[in-house]
């Protein structure tokens, strides 16, 4: 751990996300608890100018809209112009002909120093057979680890696969993240906010520890639900919800340190 939290609440990075309509409220108000300042926008006026004032972009397919394909290459090459991070959330990437292709256009035109994602949606950019519903993980015998390793090569990222137990991978180095609650997928745009965390740790990153800031992220992100979901019964969701944002306010490097369960 190298301590990346401390930095986003001293720094409070700008965090451009091209994010769902689902999502936008959540991830704004989480990048808010960590610490870092979100900004919301996907208008194509303005993905020329939005990335340059920004320290990290986020690029989010979950529900495309109008212009926003356009908006989000525009705003990928603008944040590689810069030279900030850009992640993407391949949201549903295997549930239709048109999110396909969007991914594959994205994957072309912008460089991502991470990718983020369920099983389903990670092996589908992997090319691997697996099966899943609209946005859910679904269901496969394949090696996530390999998976993600694929990925990581293939793009030249850090390939992030969340779920039970979180693969990572920058194509040489490898981890696992054991930490976790059966609540997180049980309130919507839970993954979403994961990746504008993402996007956030990787702002107060150099690009040569880009693993190790996405590694602290997700597993900041893993124990701030495990702590929110004390005390809960599984059907508590909306307390979840509500618990997570506060714990995510709260969280602090010494609990990370002393609730991680990394494999390496």
């Amino acid at each position: 751990m190298k301590n990346y939290l401390t930095k986003i609440k001293t720094q409070n990075p700008l965090i451009h996300n091209i994010t769902n309509v689902v999502a936008a409220n959540f991830s704004a108000n989480g990048l808010l608890a960590i610490g870092a300042s979100p900004l919301m926008s996907a208008a194509i006026e303005e993905m020329d100018e939005v990335p340059r004032i920004s320290q990290a972009l986020v690029i989010n397919i979950g529900t495309l809209m109008g212009k926003e394909v356009a908006a989000m290459v525009l705003a990928g090459k603008t944040a590689n112009e810069v030279g900030i991070p850009v992640v993407l959330d391949p949201v549903g990437v295997g549930a239709t002909t048109f999110r396909k292709q969007t991914v594959a256009t994205l994957l072309k035109e912008v460089n991502f120093a991470a990718i983020r994602g369920n099983a389903g949606e990670i092996a589908t950019i992997a090319d691997v057979h697996w099966q899943a519903k609209g946005v859910d993980a679904g269901a496969g015998d394949a090696d996530l680890a390999k998976i993600a390793q694929v990925v990581a090569q293939k793009y030249r990222c850090v390939a992030m696969i969340s779920g039970a137990t979180d693969y990572l991978s920058d194509g040489q180095r490898q981890a696992q993240i054991h930490n976790g609650t059966p609540l997180l997928p049980k309130i919507t745009a839970s993954g979403c906010l994961l990746s504008a965390i993402c996007g956030a740790f990787l702002s107060v990153a150099q690009p040569e520890d880009y693993f190790h800031a996405m590694l602290e992220a997700a597993t900041t992100y893993a124990i701030a639900g495990e702590l929110a979901a004390q005390g809960l019964n599984p059907n508590q969701h909306g307390q979840f919800y509500i618990h997570l944002l506060d714990q995510l306010a709260s969280i602090t490097p010494q609990q990370i340190l002393q609730y991680k369960r990394i494999s390496l």
